[in-house]
């Protein structure tokens, strides 16, 4: 039997609706909605985690540090097989498959002495929310949920709590299970961890993954489905507002490494989420009720918001700590680069509660551009946007993996590939319509090298890229003159406050103009590798680079 190569299958997902029935979650046996002290004290009682000295709880989470997008299926059914865009991102598996993991992962929890059931929300604005269950065996992937999900009667929930609870969505989590070569051979898999979910059964189900993020990105994944029929606008972006003007939201798109967090983490401004949001008929919203940070090399000094915000009621995986004192250490990659704290939004000073906003007036796409050939900033059209975004293009650098040596590009489309279910052209064309039907502009801005590639070259200025994101959010890059690149076709605008002329056209900062163009037209050519891969209309393909 095959999972991999999607067919249009003949057995109805719903052919066993009642299976969920199964799952003992008795008064004795499953506690509901239980506070953090509570989940904190039990975690620690049963050996989950420690307790730091800045009173966040510490958890490792075994052999799986990061997400396993490999070890991840989607069940096809005719409900929603036309509707997915199958093959790496999205491998089908049959109903009959789903059927035997969601058994295996109930015969696993209803054998576990104590179950935690966390019953919240994804998605602040209360038109579009979702109702999101999650079962764990863990006290502290309970806490998880209820860090990045927003719970019942929070502020984040509006203050209110609903008389009855409905579950959307169903995150079954038996991450201590690890498929035996018996149940691989029956799934039709070669490894002990497997993730699962149904888009018409709207269940997750998470086999030999301790992993925590696995919960959070299968929600937003559910609502990169689910949001285009509300007429929501899913987006893996951060997102802000002015505290000296609510109308004045704006959004960030980046992927890892391109500064993100950073840029929209401002003394001037409000955060409203840092990570996943819709942008909807009444404005953007957070999809979350809390935060999920990178923590490798992180000091008080660079980057003070998050680090005040790991207190108790926080959550840090696989980061060291010292067993004497107790303190993390954030810059000892023990087990993992990819060390995280989560912490609800509101452990922010000033972050907009619930997280909601008005429409926004800029959007900015963040690069890090390590071959140092793309403008600091630049003016989108709205072609020039759908481009850049269905590419949604970063740079890996030399030394981040095994046997990259110079820089490569490093291309996910709509900056969340990994997380979208759809064509991600079908994003892009909501892009479009909103900054179309709101008059909000585009920018690309380059956070990556100028003067040289990664290695010559040196690192935008922090000081010249916050300058550029201060100019385009007050608005005043708004009128100011373009110049289109020759290669990208990138409109550069001629001056920018507080950032020397000279810097704004990348060629000029090379000392060898013919070096520049041969890098230019490098990565020129690996946009369009790249783009024959995607649906698009002819004029947002003319948009892209000219090779």
């Amino acid at each position: 039997m095959s999972t991999m190569t999607p067919s249009t299958p003949s057995t109805p997902a719903a052919h066993k609706p009642n299976t969920l029935s199964r799952l003992n979650l008795s008064p004795t046996r499953a506690q509901f909605n239980v506070s953090a002290p509570a989940l904190i004290e039990q975690a620690i009682a049963a050996g989950e985690g420690t307790l730091a000295d800045n009173g966040a709880l510490m958890c490792t989470t075994g052999d799986r540090t990061g997400r396993s997008p490999n070890d991840k299926y989607l069940e096809d059914t005719p409900a929603i097989h036309d509707r997915i865009w199958w093959g790496k991102v999205n491998k089908p598996i049959t109903p009959e498959v789903f059927e035997k993991a969601l058994n295996i992962a109930i015969d696993h929890m209803n054998s576990r002495p104590r179950l935690f059931v966390f019953e919240g929300f994804a998605g602040a604005d209360v038109k579009h929310r979702l109702g999101v269950r999650v079962v764990t065996e863990q006290a502290w992937h309970s806490l998880f949920a209820r860090t990045l999900f927003i719970p019942q009667g929070s502020k984040a929930a509006g203050g209110t709590s609903a008389t009855s609870f409905n579950a959307d969505w169903t995150i079954i989590n038996a991450g201590k299970h690890r498929l035996t070569a018996e149940e691989q051979k029956d799934l039709g898999v070669n490894n002990p961890v497997m993730i699962l979910q149904s888009l018409e059964r709207k269940i997750v189900v998470i086999l030999g993954t301790e992993y925590a993020g696995e919960m959070k990105k299968s929600i937003f994944y559910a609502m990169n489905f689910d949001m285009p029929e509300q007429n929501v606008f899913p987006m893996h972006c951060s997102a802000n507002v002015a505290k000296s003007d609510p109308s004045n939201v704006s959004l960030f798109f980046g992927l890892s490494g391109t500064g993100k967090t950073t840029l929209s983490a401002d003394p001037n401004r409000a955060l409203i989420g840092d990570d996943e949001h819709g942008w909807g008929p009444g404005g953007v919203f957070n999809f979350e009720g809390g935060c999920y940070a990178k923590c490798i090399k992180l000091t008080k000094e660079g980057e003070p918001e998050i680090y005040r915000a790991i207190r108790f009621g926080s959550v840090l995986e696989n980061t060291p700590i010292d067993p004497a004192t107790r303190t993390p250490d954030y810059f000892t990659p023990k087990w993992t680069e990819n060390t995280r704290v989560t912490y609800p939004v509101d452990f922010i000073d000033g972050a907009i509660i619930p997280g909601v906003g008005g429409h926004p007036k800029s959007v900015v796409f963040l690069t890090a551009d390590a071959y140092g050939v793309l403008p600091p900033v630049s003016k989108l059209t709205h072609e020039q946007a759908m481009y850049y975004f269905i590419n949604g293009y970063t740079s890996k650098l030399a030394g981040t993996e095994a046997g990259v040596t110079e820089p490569q590009p490093n291309f996910s489309p709509c900056f969340g590939g990994p997380f979208l279910p759809r064509q991600p052209v079908s994003y892009a064309k909501q892009l479009v319509d909103r900054l179309k039907q709101h008059n909000a502009q585009v920018w690309l801005l380059n956070t990556g090298w100028t003067g040289g590639p990664y290695g010559t070259g040196q690192r935008f200025k922090l000081g010249y890229t916050r300058a550029m994101v201060t100019a385009i959010l007050d608005g005043s890059l708004k009128s100011v003159a373009c110049t289109p690149d020759v290669i990208f076709g990138l409109p550069i605008p001629t001056s920018v406050p507080n950032v020397p002329a000279e810097v704004l056209q990348p060629r000029n900062t090379w000392k060898d103009g013919a070096a520049y163009d041969t890098q230019a037209k490098k990565l020129a050519a690996a946009f369009r590798a790249n783009d024959k891969q995607f649906e698009m209309p002819d004029n947002v393909r003319a948009a892209g680079p000219r090779v």
